[in-house]
């Protein structure tokens, strides 16, 4: 289209032409030429220049972008180079552990009680094998897997372990076995060793270059226990036959050697599984022993609590005799019962029962007989016969160990809870209420308050069989005998309550265990509980053989009826058996 020259003439006379901007539509052009451009390669389009403020921000944007770029390489170079060289060279040289042989457990004979089984991977899961060591970085070190002789009795004395354990990128935080329960924990830092470490070349794809060890493990020490696995075994079969047959709740058994303190056996009824609870891979199994109501991993033999009864008449013979309360040909007439005046009414009597009328005792007989009449008057004193009292009965079943734990430290899977001597002091502490001779006379027998644990009682029972040496119980095969105290009694009184015992396997309550194969000196006990007095604890506890006394035994079933006829003497009596025809060497 045209353009007029006039137009153009005016325009360059103007003053602000200089700071005029042309439009496209403003500039000459011919169209008589437009035919002969090639419009498809643009010729003779007019293009319009980008403007300043475009051009800043896109210069502004570019700058910004250089200034991180740069902060960012500052940083990484830098401030944070030597983290970032440190985690290159981890990448390159990785770290793993070599985990130390457990050491293995042994029995008194050799036998093997816990050890380690080949080597598996472990991601918690013990039983994964491994199939090479190039598989190591993807599935874990090589970890042994802990098994358990499958005898029954002796998971409260093995205990069970933690594997090693490691986080979900696959790094340990736990090198080391760790003893959860029984020998595994109490001999954990013997037998857990030490682990090692070596260091694992890689390439980029994760491929095992090369590898050395940097620190080798150490095998965990070997441990030998004292304990016959055959001969807990056949305890612990013996105490659940008995309880599941005529209902009781549960039971412990220990046998312990009188001169070394060495433990033979040591076995409760229920107990859990070693195994399942190690690998954990049977949750059911462990969601039940777990729940289950006869509480199964309560060690009834180290930390069950009970009421004694009358297995605590052999501890009061010896201290009526060295206070001379009463001499022990000295007869005492029992009429099943004795009577004393109500304090609060003169009218009134308060009687205090037999469990038979046992007639005339002396004090082995009494011992025999288990007669309660007897030690309620030499124990709290009757008419014109003095007693010994509570203050004595402390003091002299101290004297034996009750009252205590069982252990001087070395030990503690043996550290038993120091159960309860009823005194005085204890009952306004308990109770907030005055003492009375009544409570005396059930002390006197092992009622009212009395509480101790089946090692407790073996203790006293070997303190008596050896005359008078109170050793500490011990679980390690051939460990010197710790003595913790002596009583300073003469060796008659030893020998009457010696007598005494022995003529209640013949004649009296503990006749169960007049074996032909052996002389056992015995004293049984039956304790009530509660207030309706319709269950009973019944213990059996002794000596063998009784001329020259080897080992101490105490057997404990809990809460039976109280018209059971059969009870601990007779899964004692059952053990007795067993060991004629399996182990006859311990009756010589």
């Amino acid at each position: 289209m045209p353009i007029s020259w006039k137009r153009l003439l005016r325009a360059r006379k103007d003053k602000k032409w200089k700071n005029h901007e042309i439009n496209p539509d403003e500039i000459l052009i011919d169209s008589r030429n437009l035919p002969c451009f090639d419009t498809a390669q643009f010729e003779g389009r007019l293009e319009k220049p980008i403007s300043r403020a475009t051009l800043y921000s896109i210069i502004g944007i570019f700058l910004i972008i250089t200034v991180i770029f740069i902060v960012q390489a500052v940083q990484m170079q830098i401030v944070n180079g030597g983290d970032f060289r440190v985690k290159s060279e981890n990448n390159l040289l990785r770290p793993v552990p070599l985990f130390a042989g457990r050491g293995v457990i042994y029995d008194r004979n050799g036998l093997l009680l816990a050890w380690n089984a080949p080597a598996v991977s472990n991601d918690n899961n013990p039983g994964t094998n491994a199939s090479s060591s190039s598989e190591l970085l993807n599935v874990g070190e090589m970890v042994a897997s802990r098994e358990y002789a499958t005898s029954s009795g002796l998971a409260h004395v093995l205990g069970y372990v933690k594997y090693p354990s490691k986080d979900k990128n696959g790094f340990y935080y736990q090198e080391d076995f760790e003893g959860i329960a029984g020998a595994e924990k109490d001999f954990n830092e013997a037998l857990q060793g030490t682990a090692g470490s070596r260091l694992v070349e890689v390439d980029a794809a994760g491929k095992i270059v090369s590898e050395n060890v940097v620190k080798p493990a150490v095998q965990g020490e070997n441990i030998d226990l004292s304990i016959d696995s055959r001969v807990q075994s056949a305890l612990y079969n013996n105490i659940r036959d008995i309880a599941t047959r005529v209902g009781f709740s549960g039971g412990a058994g220990v046998i312990m050697d009188v001169h070394t303190g060495e433990l033979l056996a040591l076995t409760s009824y229920p107990e859990y599984d070693s195994q399942v609870m190690s690998d954990r891979t049977n949750q059911s199994a462990i969601r039940s022993a777990l729940s289950d109501p006869g509480l199964p991993f309560l060690d009834r033999a180290v930390d069950g609590l009970y009421t004694p009864g009358s297995i605590i008449k052999p501890y009061l013979a010896i201290a009526v005799q060295n206070e001379g309360v009463i001499d022990p040909s000295t007869i005492i007439v029992t009429t099943g019962s004795i009577s004393i005046p109500n304090p609060y009414d003169p009218t009134k009597t308060t009687l205090f029962k037999d469990w038979k009328d046992l007639g005339a005792l002396d004090l082995r007989h009494a011992i025999a007989m288990s007669s309660d009449a007897y030690f309620y008057t030499v124990g709290g004193g009757y008419k014109n016969q003095k007693g010994l009292g509570i203050a004595n009965i402390d003091k002299y079943l101290r004297m034996f160990g009750f009252g205590t734990t069982t252990m001087d430290g070395s030990e503690s899977l043996l550290m038993s809870r120091a159960g309860t001597i009823p005194t005085p002091e204890w009952k306004m502490k308990t109770f907030g209420e005055a003492w009375f001779l009544g409570d005396t006379y059930h002390t006197s027998i092992g009622q009212y308050g009395f509480q101790v644990t089946p090692l407790q009682i073996v203790r006293g029972a070997a303190t008596i069989a050896n005359e008078g040496t109170v050793l500490t119980p011990s679980l390690i095969k051939g460990q010197p005998p710790h003595i913790e105290s002596v009583v300073n009694v003469p060796k008659k009184y030893f020998d009457v309550v010696h007598e005494g015992m022995r003529l209640g396997t013949q004649i009296g309550t503990s006749v169960a265990l007049n074996v032909p194969y052996v002389k056992v000196a015995g004293k049984s006990g039956t304790a009530e509980l509660g207030v309706s007095k319709d269950r009973v604890n019944s213990w059996i506890t002794g000596f063998w053989p009784y001329d020259n006394p080897k080992y101490a035994f105490a057997v404990m079933l809990e809460k039976g009826s109280v018209h059971n006829l059969i009870g601990a003497a007779a899964a004692m009596r059952q053990q007795l058996d067993w060991m004629s025809v399996n182990t006859p060497e311990y009756f010589k």
